[in-house]
């Protein structure tokens, strides 16, 4: 596709199989061209179905498709003889030379392996979705006509992004980059503190695409079951979601209540843990997701007023988040689909369910508790409370545990 035959608003079909990694090919490409018209799918043979359907100005797709793969589907659009040729971006897992000859004869666009090198995918993305200096801008659709904010926020809690990111990802990338390349270690240094990354990390080490096995519960096995490339990818394609700042001074303020809160709760967690012997990450990580609804929330908040709509106080926000702080959580860890156990253990921060309780689940009802104290209060009724006696934790160690 040449500078003359560049579309007004361009056509895109993404073919990928891994959910995580769909959603960062996605957020490369709006954030190229943030009009684009564009379609996603899972397998090969919804692709054909699609490409059968509408004409399209590029089409990106992995190789290890279900079904038809995408060497399968990249031969069925060569062989539609269309002129000008349709420019096609196979990825893969694959960087075999014999691979690589496999694909040439076909002509794809481009080759790209995995993980992405994401600056070289935008460079090409930018070559042929823009003419030379064009730049896009698009607009925030406005609400429909008589929309509430009730009726906004139950509509978004299915579809909500999840949290704003709290930490600064272009610097925690710089910092844990050294000679040798990105280091795990400093990177889970860098940003083990925001709910956003912690989860997407989580969800993604546990999806389909990658290695079978037990199920991934910290931020630090998911780094370590990505490896560096996918984990800086991922944590990169945060950052160009619309969503992923709070600017609202008001909401960015209730956001950082919320975090602080979560990261009491994950502190006090890794601390009972440790002196019960307990798994410490685990129980830190439960405690930092805990709160990841209310945050999503107040991003879906933020949505909300830049189409338009009013939040004439801030007693309207806290009763948002009273109404549907819980069930936003709810529904990303489900839809994200964060492992069971890890799941059972963030809601035992809220109450404990019925019948026998495990020790971390007490751990982390009691956490949450001692977080939720005000610096005035003292430390007796706790102390009394169901919780700290099964555990069997006194006021010395609670206080010593406030101390800390």
């Amino acid at each position: 596709m040449t500078a003359v035959d560049l579309p007004a608003v361009p056509r895109v079909l993404i073919a990928e199989a891994d959910p995580w990694s769909r959603d960062l090919l996605k957020q490369v490409l709006l954030n190229v061209r943030c009009d684009a018209r564009l379609d996603v799918c899972a397998d090969g043979q919804e692709a054909l179905q699609l490409l059968a359907e509408k004409p399209y100005d590029l089409v990106i797709a992995d190789w290890e498709l279900p079904g038809v793969d995408g060497l399968g589907l990249l031969r069925s659009v060569r062989q539609r003889k269309r002129n000008p040729v349709l420019p096609f971006i196979l990825i893969s897992n694959r960087s075999d030379s014999a691979s690589v000859r496999e694909a040439l004869p076909l002509a794809p666009t481009a080759y790209l392996t995995k993980p992405l090198n994401m600056e070289g995918l935008t460079q090409r993305l930018q070559d042929l979705l823009l003419d030379a200096g064009q730049e896009v801008s698009c607009e925030i659709p406005a609400l429909a006509p008589g929309m509430t904010l009730w009726t906004f926020l139950e509509r978004r809690r299915e579809l909500a992004e999840g949290a704003p990111l709290l930490a600064d990802v272009q610097l925690a990338v710089k910092r844990s980059l050294n000679p040798n390349g990105l280091d795990l270690k400093l990177l889970e240094d860098e940003v083990r503190t925001d709910p956003q990354i912690t989860a997407v990390l989580i969800a993604a080490a546990n999806s389909a695409a990658q290695h079978h096995g037990s199920a991934v519960q910290t931020l630090a096995q998911a780094l370590q079951r990505l490896g560096s490339g996918q984990s800086m990818n991922l944590i990169l394609g945060l950052a160009l979601k619309r969503s992923a700042r709070l600017s609202d001074p008001a909401l960015g303020d209730y956001a950082e209540r919320y975090w602080e809160l979560s990261l009491h709760t994950a502190e006090y967690g890794r601390t009972l843990a440790r002196l019960l012997d307990l798994d410490q990450e685990r129980c830190y990580c439960a405690g930092l997701l805990h709160r990841l609804g209310d945050l999503a929330l107040l991003s879906c908040l933020q949505e909300w007023k830049q189409a338009g709509g009013a939040l004439d106080d801030m007693e309207e926000v806290g009763d948002a988040l009273a109404q549907f702080g819980a069930a936003y959580g709810s529904a990303l860890r489900t839809r994200w689909r964060l492992p069971l156990e890890l799941r059972e253990l963030i809601a035992s921060v809220y109450q404990l369910g019925g019948g026998v309780y495990s020790r971390e689940a007490l751990v982390m009802n009691l956490s949450a508790q001692l977080a939720r104290l005000q610096p005035s209060e003292g430390l007796e009724e706790l102390a009394n409370s169901k919780t700290a006696r099964l555990l069997k934790i006194g006021l010395p160690e609670l206080s010593r545990l406030r101390k800390g």
